[in-house]
């Protein structure tokens, strides 16, 4: 007989900043350029995969936690969220979410890829110049909330769609 070994969580570290405490003038600021960007007409669909994406790729828990819950708040299935890693195996995204995925898959390693002109070429053809334009601040931005999130060391877990 075989009894199952619990397993223990790792540690979570403190977080180091309170961002929006610290620097409140250039947080809130930030806090208006995902504002824009939301309000811009970029789909919401769209606009949670490529921050989950980004997030994923960054390895930033508390934004991985934060946006599939927006996301299936919003509608997203479970079976696109799973998938999302392996986006380019899957037929459950459309020619505009595959194009945003490659896109923020190439900004997000930018330093790497430095954005191939295919990948580029892909996005141009089927978004329009201000649609191109709102998936890239899109990526931009997430990438922006990573980096903070990870930086200061943000817990995952606790958050509830609807929270600012």
């Amino acid at each position: 007989m075989s009894t199952a070994t619990a397993v223990n969580p790792a540690p979570v570290d403190p977080p180091r900043l309170p961002l929006d405490e610290a620097a409140p003038d250039l947080y809130k600021a930030y806090l208006h350029l995902e504002t824009a960007v939301r309000r811009s007409g970029i789909d919401p669909t769209l606009y949670e995969l490529v921050k989950t994406r980004a997030s994923q790729i960054n390895g930033c828990a508390f934004c991985i936690d934060m946006h599939t819950k927006d996301a299936r708040a919003a509608g997203e299935t479970e079976q696109r969220l799973y998938g999302l890693s392996a986006w380019r195996e899957l037929p459950i995204y459309t020619d505009r979410e595959r194009a945003a995925l490659a896109l923020t898959e190439a900004v997000t390693r930018v330093a790497d890829t430095h954005v191939p002109d295919d990948v580029w070429d892909e996005a141009a053809r089927v978004f329009s110049q201000p649609e191109l334009g709102q998936v890239l601040m899109a990526i931009v931005t997430i990438n922006g909330w990573n980096r903070m999130a990870i930086s200061t060391r943000q817990a995952a877990g606790d958050y509830q769609p609807g929270q600012p």
